[in-house]
């Protein structure tokens, strides 16, 4: 039977997003439906919205949720009815090269829904990263459920959807933070601070948190930064080396991804030290370095997807930190909103005064 919903739409470029009744199929095979109890606001919404993702209007937005599994299709064996999942956008297929590699996290292939939902006039619409989760219920690949500890409430546990996790991972998984090290990290919005815990978590001795707003820095510090620095007022590069003893820092991440935040990542960092993207560049976007100096400087020059993470391992393991209180999830929440309140939400993001908004349902 199909169930009529809210959520939230984004019918066309640039265009206000609008409430609107969306169909959602029972789940098929290898499926499940999922009541959404909180969803993040994440900038990637936005990019959709703008039209910076593709042009597959119109799009059901919202992707960084948890929420509790109301029915599964046939041959689901990973998650059942009743089961407190966070959502992700990396569900495994075990076949692809990166896999059969024994990389899943790298995952050529991942799984989304096979059936669609639709606005009452028949129009398809294109979820999220496959997700869609500006709604009160959304239908997925059931790998795409990833079974945490209830005791999490949703709108700190669903941040792990996404940004948050993306920002621990580049330091943890991409970076390989070690005990011991020096880390840098530009852009201090919400995955950037991730990064910062990340990299507290990690065992980082000297962590350096680096905006243009006094307000991030604020932030950065709140999550472990141990040194911050104003870019409008400093060369962040001499100022990470002067605070390095004229080295550079081990690991420097960048979550902006602009090339002057990148050229500044990689010259900031110490002798074969390892660059991390996080920050996801426009899509004509190019930067030019000197060959002798990728060659001479050494070390590494990484990408970090979805914080390399692998969601049934990361995941499960995150929210026990958080239930430990070692990773404190609830900091990143700026505010709690309605469906209604996305637009300003949006208007906030753009303007840097919230980490996240949620949506509570």
């Amino acid at each position: 039977m199909v169930q009529r919903v809210r959520g939230v739409v984004a019918r066309e470029k640039g265009a206000p997003v609008t409430i609107e009744t969306v169909l959602v199929p029972e789940p098929g095979p290898g499926e499940a439906l999922v009541a959404i109890q909180a969803c993040g606001v994440c900038h990637t919404d936005l990019h959709y919205r703008e039209g910076g993702i593709n042009d597959e209007f119109p799009f059901l937005l919202g992707h960084e949720a948890a929420g509790v599994v109301e029915a599964v299709g046939d041959g689901v064996t990973d998650v059942a009815a009743g089961d407190y999942v966070i959502l992700n956008w990396r569900a495994v297929c075990g076949q692809c090269r990166a896999c059969r590699r024994g990389r899943p996290q790298y995952c050529f292939d991942t799984h989304n829904a096979t059936q669609q939902m639709t606005l009452e006039d028949g129009t398809v619409l294109s979820p999220a990263l496959g997700i869609g989760a500006f709604v009160e219920k959304t239908l997925v690949a059931s790998g795409q459920c990833t079974k945490v500890d209830p005791a999490a409430p949703a709108t700190a546990a669903g941040l792990l959807g996404c940004g948050v996790m993306a920002g621990l991972g580049a330091a943890m998984n991409t970076g390989g933070v070690s005990r011991g090290d020096s880390v840098a990290v530009i852009g201090c919005g919400g995955v950037g601070n991730a990064a910062v815990m990340g990299a507290r978590l990690a065992g980082a001795t000297r962590i350096i948190g680096i905006d243009i707003d006094d307000r991030k820095l604020g932030w950065a510090t709140e999550f472990g930064a141990t040194h911050t620095v104003n870019s409008r007022e400093q060369d962040p590069v001499a100022a990470v080396r002067e605070l390095t003893g004229g080295f550079g820092a081990d690991v420097v991440i960048d979550a902006v991804g602009q090339p002057e935040t990148y050229r500044q990542a990689f010259y900031a960092r110490d002798l074969a030290g390892t660059v991390v993207l996080v920050g996801v560049p426009a899509p004509d976007t190019t930067i030019e370095l000197p060959l002798i100096d990728v060659f001479g400087r050494g070390g590494a020059l990484k990408s970090s997807w979805y914080g390399d993470c692998l969601p049934s391992r990361d995941f499960p393991m995150l929210i026990d930190l958080y239930l430990q209180g070692r990773l404190d999830l609830d900091r990143f929440v700026s505010e709690t909103i309605a469906l209604d309140g996305i637009e300003d939400a949006f208007a906030k993001m753009h303007r840097g005064e919230v980490l996240r908004s949620v949506v509570v349902f």
